[in-house]
């Protein structure tokens, strides 16, 4: 499809045709020879002698040629463009960062698959994870794990394939044995911080642990507080029994107060089912969002017609050394005979 970007410009084509109609004609000066006796000259020679100047009179090849060569400028001028077929372009709308324990504790082979074969937490987490990642299109993704200390595996990414295969790498211990739940959330903080992009987009974290905070430099009461502040929503999974004791004990007292003062939600996972729950019920929570806009690619055409008047008067030129060179030769043609 094509379209005029000045269409309005289009007014300029009869232009021309006003300055021939008001304008005066252009006049030259050249030598003549005054005598005295030039009324008997042309009485004698029976001529008709008019005053003022000729004026030049275009053929009707010429007019056309120079109707067609405006018409293109004109043309060329309103920018016609060609609109190809229109396209959306979405942007994500929601952030969300995963943030896993990869403490001791995830070893504990307390979860059945699908298939009712026992298998440890963090396999049952990733297994549920994936799912979860195939339904977020759209939506990018961030990773931290963390133990002894919160390590960011991966930065907000649409490319879900590769947050995949980073979490695959994920290998309980790998961040140390302990739980430090409060720095986890301080790091998830400082990415959202570092990251202007996050500005003006929802910002949400999963947290998903077994066990209580053990020693963290931020309490994570204190860092939920600061979550909050900075417009971050948590919501946090413990996975296992609360009947537990000793470091791998859930205190899910805190895990509730942390998720409430962000706006979030706490839940308790104790098999792969309630897993499964869990997060169809934050994908309900937290829907998947978009913006997008619609543009329609355009590409201007405004070399097309100015190429068109440069040909049209090439050949117009071309017609014209014809022309002129076959009136010559029947000219000196009709000489020879006379000669002869």
């Amino acid at each position: 499809m094509i379209e005029l970007e000045y269409p309005w410009l289009m007014i300029l084509l009869p232009l021309p045709y006003f300055i021939s109609l008001w304008a005066p004609s252009y006049k030259t000066t050249q030598q003549a020879l005054s005598v005295p006796f030039f009324t008997r000259l042309v009485n004698g020679l029976n001529l008709r002698a008019t005053k003022g100047a000729a004026s030049l009179r275009a053929s009707r090849w010429q007019r056309v040629s120079i109707i067609a060569t405006w018409l293109m400028l004109v043309i060329a001028i309103a920018k016609p463009m060609w609109l190809d077929t229109p396209k959306t372009y979405q942007l994500s709308g929601r952030d969300l960062m995963l943030v896993v324990d990869l403490s001791g504790s995830m070893s504990e082979r307390d979860f059945l698959d699908n298939y009712g074969k026992e298998q440890d937490r963090l396999t049952a987490a990733k297994s549920v994870l994936e799912t979860f990642a195939a339904k977020r299109e759209g939506d990018r993704l961030g990773l931290i794990l963390f133990g002894d200390s919160a390590y960011l595996q991966s930065p907000f990414t649409a490319d879900h394939e590769a947050w995949l295969a980073l979490l695959d790498q994920a290998q309980v211990g790998m961040a140390g044995e302990s739980t430090h739940l409060g720095d986890a959330v301080g790091l998830t903080i400082k990415t959202y911080i570092d990251n202007p992009e996050n500005q003006t987009v929802e910002k949400v974290a999963i947290i998903l642990t077994d066990g209580n905070d053990t020693d963290s430099l931020v309490p994570p009461i204190d860092a939920a507080k600061v979550a909050q502040a900075y417009g971050i929503r948590l919501y946090i999974v413990a996975m296992g029994s609360p009947n537990t004791t000793g470091d791998q004990a859930i205190d899910f007292s805190t895990i509730e107060t942390m998720a409430t003062v962000t706006g979030g939600q706490a839940f308790l996972a104790m098999s792969q089912e309630d897993l499964d729950a869990v997060y169809q019920t934050i994908s309900v929570l937290e829907p998947k969002e978009y913006q997008s806009f619609t543009y329609q690619p355009k590409t201007s055409l405004h070399f097309v017609p100015v190429l068109l008047g440069v040909l049209n008067h090439l050949l117009f030129m071309l017609y014209r050394l014809m022309f002129q060179t076959r009136v010559f030769r029947f000219r000196v043609k009709a000489l020879r005979k006379r000669e002869l």
